[in-house]
Parts: structure tokens; sequence; C-alpha cells
């Protein structure tokens, strides 16, 4: 892998990891979805200005449907719906839902797109990352104190919107309009934002006054690094690197999560957490991990 590679695998393994605890304290002062029309709203009209430095027509190369449809599928449903969720499920276990976002796209891709079969070991890399989903959705209560159903809902929408968006967006990005593309799928992901909290009334509630320094700092950070840094390595990479290799940020994230979650915010990391995320991760490093030579080796010995 090229250094430039490598750097975005970092960027987004690790910063990546920390936007769900800077997400606990957005969400304090201000509601889910509004917080989520100014990350990205903030972060596309930044994005836009610079481009449009550069260029006259920024967008003359993009397929604004498809980066509309990305949009609404990423930064809209994938982002949106786990600040929603995040209000009743501790970060920590929410980053772990999120890790199983390589099983939806191996499924997915199988289904809607390169219409390839998935291997043995990634069949039962699903099998094992499900069981740790399904541990996780079932004792959600005893490992969050409490939870709504709602909330579940909501992180399997996320999940859902953001596995589905990642393949359109490698189908319909390249590496020469990626930078555009990711600006205008921020700010069509604002404005599904936007109609949200519309539908959910949360303008009606919103209280400006009552932003904290924390929260600002958190929405500046989300803006910068979570969005104009982290979303633009994570798509910059689909244009270069296979899908289910860029979704093992999916393997180190709830690792950060949980352990930033439980320092800062004092979450409960229980037993069955772990045993819940040793699952999950397993079954995705077996997905993930299927095409690495020393696997690829053992798989071919164990058939002998």
């Amino acid at each position: 892998m090229s250094l430039a590679v490598l750097a975005a695998f970092a960027g987004i393994y690790v910063i990546w990891g920390t936007t769900y605890l800077a997400i606990a304290f957005a969400i304090k002062s201000m509601p889910p979805f509004i917080s989520g029309v100014a990350r990205f709203g903030l972060a596309g009209l930044l994005m836009y200005a610079w481009l449009r430095w550069r260029n006259a027509r920024p967008f003359a190369n993009v397929n604004l449907t498809m980066a509309a449809l990305a949009g609404i599928l990423l930064s809209g449903m994938g982002n949106g719906f786990v600040l929603f969720a995040q209000q009743g499920i501790p970060s920590g276990i929410v980053a772990l839902l999120v890790a199983s976002v390589p099983v939806l796209v191996l499924i997915f891709d199988w289904a809607f797109f390169s219409k390839r079969a998935p291997t043995k070991q990634a069949l039962l890399g699903t099998a094992v990352a499900i069981a740790g989903v399904v541990t996780i959705v079932m004792h959600t209560r005893s490992l969050s104190g409490s939870a709504h159903p709602l909330y579940l809902l909501a992180m399997v929408a996320a999940t859902t919107g953001w596995s589905f968006g990642t393949l359109v967006q490698k189908r319909s990005a390249n590496a020469g309009n990626v930078l555009s593309f990711t600006c205008a799928q921020m700010l069509f992901g604002a404005a599904f934002q936007l109609l949200m909290s519309l539908l959910t009334g949360e303008w009606a509630r919103f209280d400006p006054g009552a932003i904290s320094l924390s929260g600002v700092i958190a929405i500046a950070y989300l803006v910068v690094f979570g969005s104009i840094v982290g979303l633009n390595c994570y798509l910059w990479l689909l244009t270069r690197v296979p899908a289910p290799k860029v979704a093992t940020y999916a393997l180190v994230n709830p690792v950060v999560a949980m352990f930033l979650g439980a320092v800062v915010l004092g979450e409960r990391v229980t037993a069955l957490a772990v045993v819940a995320a040793l699952l999950v991760l397993a079954g995705v490093a077996l997905i993930v991990f299927q095409d690495l030579p020393l696997v690829r080796a053992l798989t071919a010995r164990s058939r002998r």
C-alpha cells in the first residue's frame, strides 16, 4: 500500500472512533438531526467554497442524482440515525452495532451489485458477526440500562443506509471527482437531516442559548475531522481499494469508542459487551481479511 492509502486508513481508524464521543457531547446541546444539519451543512459549504475557488464549476463532472442518493444513504441515514440512536444507546454499543457494516456490504454487494457469491469463510464470518449483533440487540437493556426499541430500529436504518450507500458511492465516484462528489453528498445529507428535523419537530424545542462550549467544540470537531477529513479519506479509499477492505475501520472504531465512552462518559463495559464485541469483530475479520495470503494458505491447507 502507498503511504497515502495507509494515512487515509489511519484517518478513518482513529478519527471515526472518536466521533462517537463527539456526537455524545453534541447531542447534549442540540437535538440530533439539527446537530447533523450543522455538521454536514457547514462541512459541505466549506468544501464547496474551496472547490469553487479552484474551479468555476465544481460539480461539472458529478452525477448529482447519484450524489443525492449517496448523500441520503451515507450522511443522511447512516449518520443521522446514529445521532438519533445515541440519545438512548451508549456510544460504545452504537459503535459496536456499526461494526456490522462490512457484513451488510458483503450481502448487498452479492445481492445487488457484483453478484459474486461469498466464500465459505465469508459466510462463516457473517454468521459469527450476526450472532454478536443479535446478542447486543437482545441484551441492550442490560448493557445500557434502558433502550427504547425505536433507537434500535434507528440503528438498523443507519447501518443499512451506510452499507448500501458505500456501494453506491463506490460505483458512482472516481478518483478524479471524489472531492466534488463528497461535497455534494454531504450537502444532500444535510438536506435529508434538515427534513428529518422538521418531521420530528426538533426546531420547536431547540434553544440556541442552551448550546454549551463543549457542544460547539464537538460540532467543530465533527465538521473538520469527522466530515471533511474522515469522510474524504473514506470515499477516496473507495476509489482505490475494494469496499470490504475499506470497511475494516469497523474493526477498530468500536474499540476506540468503547474505551473513550468508559473513560470520559463513564459508560459501562460489561462482560456480555466484551463477548458480543469479540463475536462481531471476529466475524468481520473473517470477512475482510479472507484475501490475505496467510488466510488463503491456511484455508487451502484445511481443505487437504
